[in-house]
């Protein structure tokens, strides 16, 4: 990496040459005079916070020959002149111009072999509202954003203890994105976080396109056959920093509004943040239901597609499940579908513009129940089940956990109409081997805490527990 050296002028035509400038209008070189010196200054038009360096500008500015003596080096210089509270120097200029593209100032005077960078940059960012995905009834109505610093101060807000560890790195060599570890000290799996930083040191991906899926691709080994998700993502501050909390890792992606919670187990996923801000009561209820209702959405329309082939095994009392008026369509294609269909309505509904969107889901629900059981191409039934699928599958928050048992909820529909009741059971049991095989980034087990079994820590995962000094960090 080259360094930066005693002539201001090749100092100058380096970083010119670097950063682009007379190619790029938004990428501004300015020249200035500090005390009868020459001085130039870089930054990135957009990024910059105008009073503040309107401030700057004017007090250096003011300097005279005198001033300039009595700092001999740029780092004198800055402790003496500079009034902006973020400020550094460096010598080398890969370190100056992927600085400069993030948002720093740097400023280059004539005499110093030191660059000295004033951090006051500011992002466009959108407000800290609510986000959308992850409602609740009550509690705080604050989520994360795309700009990385305000993210960390969200967390910080909710945990003013020394022992939390931002540690940031950057990935990519062409996007040089930030990312942050963020942990307690003297609560994380120290053996995780040192695989964690391993990992992201060793990756040699050229940007995080999209970021953190990006980030959690080189992150995760791969097992194309395997769809269960290995990262929990949160977008409230509150559910990020019980998770710090609690032990996890939190990964901060810069440009990301949501935040990656590490490691994550199937169990971790039942619960909600929900189910705390409502008494231990109603929280274990809620909790209760929603692996109920998220139980059904795996197992309604395959256990009733196996009771409909083998109509002989269906007692007295459940003789309404059978079809009233069947059609020519076989049921297991009016399944699938109608579960394709569902997918497509998805992926429509997310370039529907927010104005229309409410008259969509009304023409789409028309077209699906009424308009095709009268055109006979499917049974009521099944319109009834795949609608209770559809919308039972948003109980829980992750749409990689429900894609995962969508997927496998297929396959068994599929092996069940080839092999009948053997294609039932090895589509369950080829799905709890595939679970029972995974393990997370950390190296543990899936089924934690079932396997290996934790009574306690299973507990807390079943039922809410109340609010006292053995299930909170102190």
């Amino acid at each position: 990496m080259k360094s930066l050296t005693a002539s201001f002028k090749d100092n100058i035509r380096m970083l010119d040459s670097r950063l682009r400038v007379e190619e790029n209008f938004d990428i501004v070189g300015k020249d200035l005079v500090i005390g009868e010196r020459r001085a130039r200054m870089y930054l990135v038009d957009g990024f910059i916070k105008d009073e503040v360096m309107e401030k700057v500008m004017e007090y250096i500015m003011a300097l005279n020959t005198e001033d300039m003596t009595l700092a001999h080096t740029a780092k004198e210089f800055s402790d003496r002149y500079v009034t902006y509270v973020e400020t550094d120097e460096s010598d080398k200029t890969g370190e100056i111009v992927t600085a400069v593209l993030s948002g720093t100032l740097a400023l280059i005077i004539e005499g110093y072999e030191f660059a000295v960078m004033i951090d006051a940059r500011t992002y466009p960012v959108r407000n800290v509202q609510e986000p959308e995905d992850d409602r609740v009834l009550r509690g705080a109505r604050d989520g994360f954003v795309e700009t990385l610093v305000f993210n960390t101060a969200l967390i910080r807000r909710r945990i003013r203890d020394p022992k939390l560890t931002m540690d940031i790195q950057q990935v990519g060599s062409v996007s040089k994105t930030d990312v942050v570890l963020c942990y307690m000290e003297d609560a994380v799996d120290k053996k995780l976080l040192d695989t964690l930083k391993k990992k992201i040191a060793g990756i040699t991906i050229s940007t995080l396109t999209m970021g953190q899926e990006s980030l959690a691709e080189c992150l995760v080994k791969t097992q194309w056959y395997n769809p269960f998700p290995k990262v929990r993502y949160t977008e409230r501050p509150d559910a990020a920093a019980a998770s710090a909390l609690e032990g996890s890792v939190l990964i901060i992606v810069d440009n990301s509004p949501s935040v990656m919670v590490i490691p994550s187990g199937l169990l971790d996923f039942l619960q909600d943040t929900n189910d705390y801000y409502f008494p231990p009561l109603v929280g274990t209820y809620l909790r209760f239901v929603r692996i109920g209702v998220f139980l059904l959405t795996l197992l309604l329309t395959p256990v009733w597609f196996l009771l409909i082939q083998n109509p002989d095994a269906i007692p007295s009392w459940l003789e309404f499940i059978k079809v009233a008026e069947p059609n020519d369509v076989p049921i297991i294609w009016q399944l699938l579908i109608i579960e394709f269909i569902i997918d497509g309505l998805k992926i429509a509904s997310l370039n529907t513009p927010t104005v229309l969107s409410n008259s969509f889901s009304i023409v789409g629900a028309l077209i699906l129940g009424d308009f095709a059981v009268q055109a006979r191409w499917f049974v009521p039934e099944v319109v009834l089940y795949m609608a209770f699928v559809a919308i039972a599958n948003f109980t829980q928050p992750s749409f990689e956990l429900g894609y995962a048992f969508k997927l496998f909820r297929v396959l068994i529909l599929v092996l069940t109409a080839l092999f009948n009741i053997w294609g039932f059971a090895a589509g369950l049991l080829l799905m709890l081997v595939i679970i029972a095989t995974t393990r997370t980034v950390g190296g543990k087990s899936y089924l934690y805490p079932l396997i290996p079994f934790d009574g306690r820590a299973l507990g807390r995962l079943l039922i809410r527990q109340p609010i006292n000094r053995n299930n909170t960090h102190h």
